[in-house]
């Protein structure tokens, strides 16, 4: 009997374990997003500082990610955000706008994505669809009704 519990014990544990920290071989697709994001991050950090170029290879390697994380979860807004995110900051507008309305589709109250989509409506001097985005954000108490409202009004102008 004590043999017993030992062995659940221990199964229990590895199982446990090996949950938490993946097979360690690979990338599963919840850590292809999250190395994704940190590749936005620091591609941000660089546009920032006008190293475009840098930015823009950064945008790309995240893309990537993003497209192998999407493959395996189609029905996720975050990484379609995200898609829709590297997509505009490379300068395919057509192609940003068709993954974030693909989002929009699975969550219609998707604060980033309908920002985002805005922020492309300015970019393309599509005024009356970013307030369209700013409408659907109105009341959600959100930066991203704050953001977007200001490069509205700065018609385009991003503060960083």
């Amino acid at each position: 009997m004590k043999n017993l519990i030992v062995l659940i014990i221990t199964v229990l544990m590895s199982s446990t374990l090996f949950a938490a920290g993946g097979d360690g071989g690979g990338s599963s697709d919840a850590s292809l997003y999250d190395e994704a994001v940190k590749l936005v991050k620091r591609a941000g950090n660089l546009e920032r500082k006008e190293k475009l170029d840098k930015a823009k290879k950064l945008y790309s390697q995240a893309f990537t990610k993003l497209e192998k994380a999407y493959k395996s979860d189609k029905k996720n807004p975050d990484i379609l955000n995200y898609m829709g995110y590297t997509t505009r900051k490379v300068g395919n507008f057509e192609q940003a706008e068709k993954f974030y309305l693909e989002g929009l589709k699975i969550k219609p109250n998707h604060n980033g994505i309908n920002e985002y989509l805005g922020e492309l409506y300015v970019q393309t001097n599509q005024i009356d669809k970013a307030n369209e985005r700013l409408t659907v954000l109105k009341n959600c108490n959100c930066d991203e009704y704050n953001e977007l409202e200001l490069i509205i009004k700065n018609k385009g102008v991003k503060v960083y």
